[in-house]
């Protein structure tokens, strides 16, 4: 009997010290690093090739302004809670978090979808940082060939209720040596509200360094057939471009008098 419970004492030991302990991982948002932690890699190595999630991550405030045939349009954005500004000669849309507005500034009538563009052109712009919210599912996609460079591709897609048109699908295609963004597919469903299959285009190749990021400085709308790119059809210039950590006063993004409530 002592040999038996000799024997089993010591394998017991010989067990415990051969275990391999289980690491104890602090979660804290001081050692997560979410560029590992969460995103797959080849999106992770585009975030790192233009200025990195956590540079992204540490700023507050994004504006950037282009110009129109009737003058600049200045484009002002809170990236911690997307509230938003479009200020034009003619007219002010704003997003305080809840509503979207309207403010007319001359006798011209506003045209277009305030709901639509309030964040449009802010979400083209912000690629590819926008791609790393909350609510994103990311797969391999087929690789975009065009002037014989072969670019691979990453299909986004989102869940159920995420922003204004969850059905809508991105694909983030990439130069395969330095992992920069060079295009940019994408689906439409905001006016039609069903799932969209035709893949419309804008190419991402001319970038601008702005507070240790690298932004668009042009980005070019493509015509498009069969899901491919064919030719280009007019390009958007961003000038005056700030990216700052400094928060922005909520207040500002509030309906002014004389502004219209969207619905």
């Amino acid at each position: 009997m002592k040999k038996i419970l000799i024997l089993v004492l010591a394998i017991s030991i010989f067990a415990c010290k051969n275990k391999t302990a289980t690491p104890v991982v602090d979660y804290s948002e001081e050692t997560l690093d979410v560029t590992t932690s969460i995103y797959p890699e080849n999106i992770t190595k585009v975030f790192d090739a233009h200025g990195g999630l956590d540079a992204w991550k540490a700023m507050n405030s994004l504006s950037f302004t282009m110009e129109k045939p009737n003058g600049m349009e200045v484009t002002t954005t809170n990236l911690k809670n997307r509230k938003a500004l479009i200020d034009t000669p003619d007219h002010v849309i704003g997003y305080n978090g809840e509503d979207v507005w309207l403010l007319n500034k001359s006798d011209k009538p506003y045209k277009g979808k305030p709901r639509f563009y309030y964040n449009l052109m802010f979400y083209f712009y912000a690629m590819p940082f926008i791609l790393a919210d909350d609510g994103i599912h990311y797969e391999d996609a087929e690789p975009l060939v065009f002037d014989d460079v072969v670019y691979p591709g990453i299909k986004i897609s989102y869940e159920n209720g995420v922003g204004e048109s969850s059905d809508d699908e991105y694909v983030l295609y990439y130069n395969p040596e330095t992992y920069k963004m060079e295009w940019l597919g994408y689906t439409v469903t905001f006016f039609s509200k069903e799932k969209g299959s035709e893949l419309h285009f804008r190419r991402y190749n001319n970038w601008q360094q702005v507070n240790g990021l690298l932004l668009p400085e042009t980005m070019v709308g493509y015509n498009y057939e069969n899901n491919k790119p064919t030719t280009a059809k007019g390009e958007t210039k961003f000038i005056n471009v700030k990216v700052d950590a400094k928060p922005l006063d909520d207040a500002d993004f509030e309906a002014p008098a004389g502004a219209k409530i969207i619905d």
